[in-house]
């Protein structure tokens, strides 16, 4: 079905589930450890896709922020400080948007190291999707085999088929008996402590800033470019968007939020072409959230690891393959430094060293830093 530019079919279906890779295991530690109340995490998630889709009638990926979800997971922060920390990166990224500090950051950053990030989110993808896969290697073969022959198939797209037979064989394993039956819950409205904002961004959030000018800005906008060149979204736009989620979500409970090009990939590659895909993941999120709120941590947990591997392998994969886009030679070297940094350290001192590297290499050549 098409409505307007938007569709609503099964490729927009499998192609919403696309990035699930990356909302299953935080999701559930942000739950289990921290507390979180998962009807409002669930709600806020689903109405910030629904409201992405709309505005942009693209799909646009909408995960949760990767390394403060990890330190505020491993630190077992309380509900108060993550909400905190949600608010805290609210005003950061408004004021990268509102100053135009985001865009002076985008233009001023050599298309080489855009380029490496890409690669080596490829390689990270591919890399984190194949320790999940060895969980099982007998049923992430399974899901490759299905990846291969279903990803373009209309009538049983590929993450659609593994989606479902995940949640078949936590049936045939009995891990569908903790679902303690559907009952309605409602998100609550909370405060946040303002006393928390320093704490949080010390412990995590300052951490999060380079990660997501690379990935959730840089290389998504990137991304965007190479997909639907006659739909540009600007790097100013995805900063206020992160902003406005972020300053929105903590008082109805929602985990902090921003974009991603790992995300982005996983929905193209196996169906997502509109805004549908958005308003479909987003539909769902809250459904689960007002309906299974109780049982939606042990049915994540109880997901095959294996397969979400497999899918995150593939997306992976899918990013590698702009390699053959550089055409320029004297590329590579910034390329390689930026991809090399970045899977030794993170995406943040990647950046960095690729930055400085265009620097030197210009200097010393006696010519304009590119």
């Amino acid at each position: 079905m098409k409505i307007g530019s938007f569709e609503f079919n099964l490729r927009e279906l499998s192609g919403s589930m696309g990035d699930f890779g990356t909302l299953l295991p935080l999701a559930v530690g942000y739950v289990t450890v921290c507390g979180m109340d998962p009807c409002g995490l669930l709600v806020f998630m689903g109405l910030a896709n629904i409201a992405t889709g709309l505005v942009y009638r693209l799909p646009m990926p909408i995960e949760p922020m990767k390394a403060l979800a990890i330190m505020a997971i491993a630190q077992a922060w309380s509900p108060e400080k993550v909400l905190a920390s949600g608010f805290a990166m609210g005003l950061v990224w408004m004021a990268f948007g509102l100053t135009g500090a985001m865009s002076w950051v985008a233009a001023n950053t050599p298309r080489a190291v855009t380029r490496g990030i890409q690669l080596a989110l490829g390689v990270q993808l591919a890399l984190q999707g194949a320790r999940m896969a060895s969980a099982s290697w007998v049923l992430a073969a399974g899901a490759l085999l299905v990846v291969f022959f279903l990803r373009k198939s209309r009538h049983a797209p590929a993450a659609l088929v593994l989606v479902l037979s995940g949640v078949a064989i936590m049936g045939w394993k009995g891990q569908l008996v903790s679902v303690e039956g559907i009952a309605l819950s409602l998100p609550s409205l909370r405060g946040v402590d303002f006393s928390l904002l320093w704490p949080a961004m010390k412990d995590g959030g300052l951490s999060q800033i380079p990660l997501t000018v690379t990935n959730a800005v840089i290389a998504t906008v990137a991304l965007i470019r190479e997909y639907w060149p006659d739909r540009p979204v600007t790097e100013r736009q995805l900063a206020l968007n992160m902003g406005v989620m972020n300053l929105i979500g903590p008082f109805v409970g929602g985990m902090p939020l921003c974009h991603g090009a790992g995300g982005l990939a996983g929905q193209y590659f196996f169906g997502a072409r509109t805004g549908g895909a958005n308003l479909i993941e987003g539909t769902v999120e809250i459904l689960l959230g007002l309906f299974l709120a109780r049982s939606i941590a042990d049915l994540f947990a109880s997901f095959p690891i294996a397969i979400v591997g497999a899918m995150m392998v593939m997306v992976g994969l899918e990013l590698l393959k702009f390699i053959r886009l550089v055409r320029a030679k004297g590329e590579w070297p910034a390329i390689a430094v930026t991809l090399a940094v970045s899977v030794a350290v993170n995406m943040a001192f990647g950046f960095a060293a690729g930055i400085l590297y265009c620097f030197l290499s210009a200097r010393w050549a006696g010519r304009k830093v590119p």
